[in-house]
């Protein structure tokens, strides 16, 4: 059973620095694309950043140069670091990762469960 286990959300002021981590465990052969998502209250839920299993990354418009994703693999983790966090950053984010198990070769798409980021203004 696999699962990804998201911490380090919470409340912080606007200008504030959060990080998010996102731990996949289980019986795990090899993980590709972890991504981070959010959803904010009445909206869509989008992604934010993503990580692929190289190291490239990529960024919603809005968070790049305040947000940065990175990974560790001998750990299957995945984190976002937030800088300059502004009051429309606020939701439940999300981790994603594709991922094979030891029981297959294929790649399914797993996700946390969330973990709420409010910033106040």
């Amino acid at each position: 059973q696999v699962q990804l286990v998201e911490s380090g959300g919470g409340l912080v002021q606007a200008g504030g620095s959060l990080r998010l981590s996102c731990a996949a465990s289980g019986s795990i052969r090899s993980i590709g694309s972890m991504r981070w998502y959010r959803q904010a209250p009445g909206k869509q839920r989008e992604l934010v950043a993503h990580i692929g299993s190289g190291g490239s990354t990529d960024y919603v418009d809005s968070v790049k140069g305040r947000f940065t994703i990175t990974r560790d693999n001998a750990k299957n983790t995945v984190y976002l670091q937030m800088n300059s966090l502004k009051p429309e950053d606020t939701g439940v984010y999300y981790c994603y990762a594709d991922l094979q198990t030891m029981a297959t070769l294929t790649y399914y798409s797993y996700w946390g469960q969330g973990t709420q980021v409010t910033v106040s203004s």
